[in-house]
């Protein structure tokens, strides 16, 4: 159980000290995980960066995906198949609002270039781990030196799906409980993050930490 966002922020800290000096750009999931991403970027004096992808959800269930759409970029499933069409017009969907998010987001900068980095994707916590993987796969395209998640919390075949990903090098996450049914029941606080609050939260990070090394 963690206290709030804070709290695991601090604890993932800890476990990713040794990347400290190292050329690493934290990468966080609005809104909840930009907290616990201003932590990790803080600790390691690393740049923050938001990931501004969204899940393409299944015709009959939305809630699961098969795909993610990026501004530049977009990755299916190999193991779902949808028309053209659906997946054309999900895409523009999605799109219109990643390019709201991108401008309210990146107002006064601009993304902060994967290549060659070391990325840690992190967020509140996850689920199916599904959503996860298809940006990780977006990630991967911008050709990092390595991608590593880490999490406070997510179910255990969640976990060993994100290490059998071939583009994690290492997933480290705090609490893998078998009880799971949603992130915020390990939290004592996991009130709503607001875009604002998160934008500020990416900005103010980004006034000490906003260059990446290497």
């Amino acid at each position: 159980m963690f206290t709030d966002r804070i709290d695991a922020g601090e604890q993932l800290s800890r476990e990713l000290a040794d990347y400290k000096g190292k050329p690493v750009v934290v990468l966080a999931i609005p809104r909840g995980g930009l907290p616990i991403g201003a932590i990790l970027a803080k600790s390691l004096e690393a740049p923050l960066d938001v990931v501004l992808s969204k899940k393409i959800g299944h015709p009959y269930n939305s809630e699961f995906a098969i795909g993610a759409v990026s501004l530049e970029d977009i990755t299916l499933s190999p193991t779902e198949h949808f028309s053209e069409e659906y997946i054309s017009t999900q895409t523009e969907k999605i799109r219109e609002l990643l390019r709201k998010r991108d401008r309210e987001y990146h107002k006064n900068s601009s993304p902060v270039n994967l290549k060659d980095k070391i990325i840690i994707i992190t967020d509140d916590g996850i689920a199916t781990g599904n959503t996860l993987l298809s940006t990780v796969m977006l990630v991967h395209k911008q050709k990092p030196r390595e991608i590593i998640v880490a999490i406070p919390v997510a179910p255990p075949s969640s976990v060993e799906k994100l290490k059998n990903s071939p583009e994690i090098s290492k997933v480290i996450c705090l609490e893998t409980p078998f009880n799971f049914s949603a992130v915020g029941q390990f939290y004592e606080d996991f009130r709503a993050v607001s875009d604002k609050e998160a934008i500020e939260i990416l900005h103010e990070t980004n006034r000490e930490y906003g260059k990446p090394k290497g």
